[in-house]
């Protein structure tokens, strides 16, 4: 009985450092120059409930990797996918997360989706108000 407790507590620790998303952190002006080598681009996402299929589509950056600080400071290039998640920091002490792949900067806001199905449109947050950009990968 002890033998399976310990096979199956090594199993759930094993599993939960295996799937645990690490954050890291990027500067305003390294998070402007990267999207600036970017294009707007219209992301398709499907829904299946069968027999029907619900597409969604969405706008956002072309971005397929991004150098970021990890935890100590080191400088990584982390790939960005669908499950890369961006949390803005500003200075009232507000946070707003969404997805990554649909971060635009407009006229010196930034813009973005919190899903990626319905397009549904953050409040656009003003360069100037950001403290901190974290971002979340999978």
């Amino acid at each position: 009985m002890k033998m399976n407790f310990k096979c199956f507590a090594i199993f759930i620790a094993s599993t939960i450092v295996m799937t645990s998303c690490a954050t890291y952190h990027i500067t305003t002006p390294s998070l402007l120059e990267q999207l600036a080598k970017s294009q707007p681009e219209k992301k398709i996402n499907y829904i299946v409930a069968f027999p029907i299929v619900f597409p969604g589509i969405v706008t956002g950056n072309s971005l397929t990797e991004i150098t970021v600080l990890d935890k100590n400071g080191n400088e990584c290039t982390i790939p960005v996918n669908r499950q890369t998640g961006v949390r803005i920091t500003k200075k009232d002490g507000t946070r707003k997360t969404f997805y990554f792949d649909t971060l635009l900067v407009q006229d010196s806001t930034i813009t973005g989706k919190n899903d990626h199905f319905f397009g549904v449109n953050i409040t656009p947050i003003n360069l100037n108000n950001i403290v901190k950009i974290e971002l979340q990968n999978r």
